[in-house]
């Protein structure tokens, strides 16, 4: 049975422990690749896809949609056509007879930890091992390190990967100022980890502070990933930061976050309720206020690093999705000759999340390049 694989519930951030089954998107019987798209996954956080782990055929649609599978299941199973019936049923019959799933607090994965940076607590993750170059991810306005929960565990092969909560977000200290305090954070995080070099990839806000961090300092920057990027253009729909920040209510709330992605179906009520929850910690409204009011006055960007790709001497990939009501993907456009630029057809301001295979396979390529 070596040439059957399995295709399993993954585990996409700390908390999930089971996901359902919404749609499969390939038949029984159909060819698949490595990296094929085989079914939509719903979790209680946010929606997403299970790729193919190997060629070959799909086999067996062992779960069928609307079935519940705990982290570590059986969804499918893949081999080559000239594996006998036989040999798949006792290949399921065998998983399904020993496998135990995991308890949530043996499947918790690395726990979250903080770090002083400058008189701030921080709060950062890191996962995965090797001696490889380390990537940090730097997430946007209002968001925190769980924003990256399809995409740590994905990139961290051979290397640590690490989510950091920025000032004023997550768990982090929530005394912030502005767009510096965020900079200065972030690049001291690095200090304090003695990462002498690494992958930046900073989502919205958290693209301009990378990318800031790498301007000042490129010799500590490996490569650059921004992925609908503040920082590159004056616009930004003031509908999402001023509703975002005012939102005070689940069904406002939720008007929000739908701007974040083009399939609105996205926001779930897990997600609507943790963000919910965050905005109503102490401090957080006057962080949020603090920032848009520096970055965001008038409902224009004041941070400018458009100039700060020319000459930067670092590899720059850019990926907007081209849905993106939040900063408009023509910031994307007529960017420094030698920045990479991917512009994925229907997806919004979040294509990390709404998109992460994709994402991930373009990050993985210019980490390789």
């Amino acid at each position: 049975m070596t040439e059957i694989t399995k295709v399993g519930m993954p585990k996409w951030g700390l908390s999930m422990t089971e996901g359902k089954l919404i749609d499969w998107l390939v038949d029984e019987g159909d060819d698949v690749t490595a990296g094929t798209e085989l079914v939509e996954v719903e979790t209680e956080k946010i929606a997403g896809e299970i790729e193919a782990p190997a060629d070959g055929v799909l086999r067996r649609r062992v779960a069928t949609a609307g079935d519940v599978v705990p982290v570590g299941g059986l969804v499918a199973v893949i081999a080559p056509a000239n594996v006998p019936d036989d040999d798949i049923d006792a290949f399921v019959a065998e998983f399904q007879a020993s496998f135990v799933p995991p308890e949530a607090a043996e499947d918790a994965g690395p726990p979250t930890q903080t770090v002083d940076v400058d008189g701030r607590r921080l709060r950062y993750l890191a996962v995965g091992d090797g001696d490889g170059v380390p990537i940090v991810f730097a997430h946007g306005f209002g968001g925190d390190l769980n924003n990256w929960l399809f995409n740590t565990e994905k990139l961290s092969s051979g290397r640590v990967a690490y989510a950091v909560d920025l000032p004023g977000h997550g768990e982090s200290d929530k005394d912030v100022s502005g767009f510096a305090d965020l900079v200065s954070a972030f690049a001291g995080f690095l200090r304090t980890q003695d990462i002498g070099r690494a992958h930046l990839v900073g989502h919205s806000t958290g693209g301009a502070v990378a990318l800031r961090v790498a301007a000042d300092d490129p010799d500590r920057v490996a490569s650059l990933t921004l992925v609908d990027s503040a920082g590159l253009g004056r616009e930004i729909n003031d509908e999402y930061v001023t509703g975002f920040i005012e939102a005070s209510r689940r069904r406002e709330l939720k008007s929000a976050l739908q701007l974040l992605f083009a399939d609105t179906g996205v926001v779930t009520r897990q997600m609507v309720d943790d963000v919910l929850k965050y905005k109503r910690k102490d401090g957080v409204d006057a962080a949020l206020r603090a920032l848009a009011d520096d970055m965001f006055p008038g409902g224009r960007q004041s941070v400018d690093l458009r100039g700060a790709l020319d000459g930067l001497g670092v590899p720059v990939l850019v990926i907007w999705g081209a849905q993106d009501q939040v900063i408009p993907a023509s910031h994307a456009e007529g960017l420094a000759a030698d920045v990479e630029v991917h512009v994925l057809d229907d997806q919004g301001h979040s294509p990390h999340m709404e998109a992460a295979n994709e994402c991930n396979r373009l990050i993985e390529h210019h980490l390789e390049g």
